[in-house]
């Protein structure tokens, strides 16, 4: 009789939950391609790696503070956010799907697979953890599309109508590979990496739901960009086309009301920061600064920064730094 064992291989370092850099740091710093990032990879290192068997993105014994759950500006700006992003991903994992069509070749065509099956997961966890606030599961969809019907018609679907023109219209797969990896995770990502750390007490499953979410999003970065990059290498003329198609995408950006929409639920926050600021105590939300001294001014001028100096280090990578 013959047997045979199977055996987990190592996962990654960027993909498991314990050596993972934090999204900032790794979106700056590591260097992935899709040859490496193949379905072989994600069937290693996301199930066994970044899940660790959590299918809603925190373990069963991670649960939010009652603070959170009961009605107030806590509850109001996490579920306003859960909202949101859970229809942004869904959008996201729509448009992707032409990505994986239009893929040059096989190990890009699975890259893209897999960053949709983790838009998807997304999607399904943030709007999962309304449950855990509160929201019935009779009522989870409706809330959703009460909670973020403002800001998806001014935010997402102008976006969403870009990327649509880019992929399914003109069906060019590497400026919808700019588009998403410079347009919408690259200025998104810096807000994600800021709300998993002013959440972590309040809610840590919700923080641990940005952690998961997060080494996803480091893969689906540093990937991107080396395929734009390659591209450029390879094609040097194309350069002038993307770069206007970067400087279409940043005037739209600029017309679209986002920082409204970040100060409004910052200022949500801080009102449920002053309620119960005992609760924080000396937890510091970045190196040297307590979360309980900060103001939504101080959290939302960092989140900026963050996103300035990752799209930088970012376009810069890709030979695109004229963007800048």
């Amino acid at each position: 009789m013959t047997t045979s064992t199977t055996e987990t291989a190592d996962i990654p370092a960027e993909a498991d939950w314990d050596t993972a850099p934090s999204l900032l740091d790794g979106a700056e710093s590591l260097e992935l391609a899709p040859a490496v990032c193949n379905l072989r990879y994600w069937l290693n290192a996301v199930p066994h790696g970044t899940l660790r068997g959590n299918v809603l993105g925190h373990a069963a014994n991670v649960r939010p503070l009652e603070v959170v759950r009961e009605p107030g500006p806590l509850n109001s700006a996490l579920t306003q956010e859960l909202a949101y992003r859970s229809i942004a991903e869904e959008k996201a994992t729509r448009a992707i799907g032409y990505m994986t069509a239009l893929a040059p070749d096989n190990d890009t065509m699975e890259f893209y697979a897999t960053q949709l099956i983790d838009e998807a997961r997304h999607a399904m966890v943030f709007r999962s953890h309304l449950l855990e606030l509160g929201v019935p599961q009779a009522e989870l969809f409706a809330t959703v599309a009460r909670l973020a019907a403002t800001d998806q018609e001014r935010i997402l679907v102008p976006l969403e109508n870009l990327g649509l023109r880019v992929l399914r219209d003109e069906r060019d797969f590497i400026g919808g590979v700019l588009v998403l990896t410079v347009l919408v995770e690259g200025v998104l990502a810096p807000a994600a990496e800021l709300s998993e750390r002013k959440w972590r007490v309040f809610d840590p499953a919700a923080a641990d739901i940005e952690r998961g979410a997060g080494i996803d999003e480091i893969r689906h970065l540093t990937v991107g960009s080396a395929i734009v990059r390659d591209h450029l290498r390879e094609n040097p003329h194309d350069k002038e086309r993307l770069l206007e198609l970067i400087q279409e995408g940043y005037a739209l950006w600029d017309k679209l009301p986002t920082t409204e929409q970040l100060m409004r639920r910052e200022e949500l926050f801080q009102q449920g920061v002053e309620q119960h600021r005992d609760l924080l105590g000396d937890y510091e939300i970045w190196p040297g600064r307590r979360l309980a001294d900060t103001t939504a001014q101080e959290r939302l001028e960092t989140g900026h920064e963050w996103a300035s100096r990752m799209q930088r280090t970012r376009l810069a990578y890709m030979g695109l730094e004229e963007a800048v």
